[in-house]
């Protein structure tokens, strides 16, 4: 927890009525970045916990609509949360990322903004948390509480996370680009090993943007095999209860459900299938997450 606790160049942004429920922008310092979140709290004594640290999804943002309703819900259940804003290489971001900017970010970069902000509500006084990661989120999420089991966590809590294959990724990659995927992890391969990481790709298609810019390690991190992409290999990994959540018409993530049942033991892992809901969760299927949540942390 060193990097969480380093991160104490901390701006703090905080105006709450005493006694009253708020929700303030936060921003604290890491890495020479300025990162921000939304807190919302529910009293003064919000502290007491437990709080509820959230992970968007990719190239998304803190306020996004799955992660406003969440918070919005959980606060009217009497639950305070904090959602993040993932970087992404880029100062004090908001809204979605511009698929024009040049990716210069990893995947990973975001398993230190976790844990920043994780040493941010300990300087609080915060005692209880529990990740929350949507989407690439949840994998995020997972990376963090696999490789900090010592970190303070009440729950880890997974919403339609990443699943991963090779197979997949090559043939999703096809589909989306119409562009074979090895000859560019070949490329990147070669100018990170010859030590020019960090030179321009362009144009190339990344994630979900055609025709960007991103540097050879940014390509790496995001397309190259790594079977940590795929989250549900993470939670033998994970020392805290562990709380998977999936939509039965999720078509974004590929055997979720199939892949968490078999360690799902009503326990330590738990898996909640929400009859009718997509990738996205939006309206009363997000007041349904809440409740699970609700019922988790109590």
């Amino acid at each position: 927890m060193n990097h969480c606790l380093q991160s104490a160049g901390i701006a703090l942004v905080l105006a709450f009525a005493a006694g009253a429920a708020a929700a303030e922008e936060v921003t604290l310092t890491d890495r020479g970045l300025t990162l921000n979140a939304n807190l919302e709290t529910t009293g003064a004594d919000w502290q007491q916990g437990p709080v509820v640290l959230m992970t968007h999804g990719t190239l998304a943002h803190g306020g996004m609509e799955i992660m406003e309703t969440l918070q919005t819900a959980l606060q009217e259940r009497g639950i305070s949360s904090l959602s993040m804003t993932l970087s992404l290489g880029l100062d004090n971001r908001s809204g979605m990322y511009d698929c024009a900017t040049p990716h210069t970010h990893l995947h990973t970069d975001a398993v230190g903004e976790i844990g920043a902000w994780l040493g941010w509500l300990q300087s609080q006084g915060v005692e209880e948390v529990a990740l929350l990661g949507h989407s690439r989120g949840g994998n995020q999420s997972a990376r963090f509480a696999a490789e900090h089991p010592e970190a303070p966590l009440e729950a880890v809590i997974l919403i339609a996370p990443q699943t991963w294959s090779e197979a997949a990724a090559v043939k999703d990659y096809d589909k989306r680009f119409g562009k074979a995927l090895e000859p560019h992890i070949a490329r990147a391969r070669l100018l990170d090993s010859e030590g020019r990481g960090a030179e321009m790709l362009e144009p190339v298609d990344l994630i979900y943007c055609a025709e960007t810019s991103a540097t050879a390690v940014t390509f790496l991190s995001y397309h190259s095999p790594d079977p940590r992409m795929d989250t549900p290999s993470l939670i033998p990994d994970i020392k805290a209860p562990v709380l998977v959540i999936a939509g039965s018409e999720d078509d974004v993530v590929e055997g979720l459900i199939e892949a968490v049942q078999p360690m799902a033991d009503g326990e330590r892992v738990n898996l909640i299938v929400v009859d009718g809901a997509d990738h996205f969760f939006r309206d009363l299927y997000a007041e349904e997450i809440a409740d699970e949540i609700q019922t988790l942390l109590d």
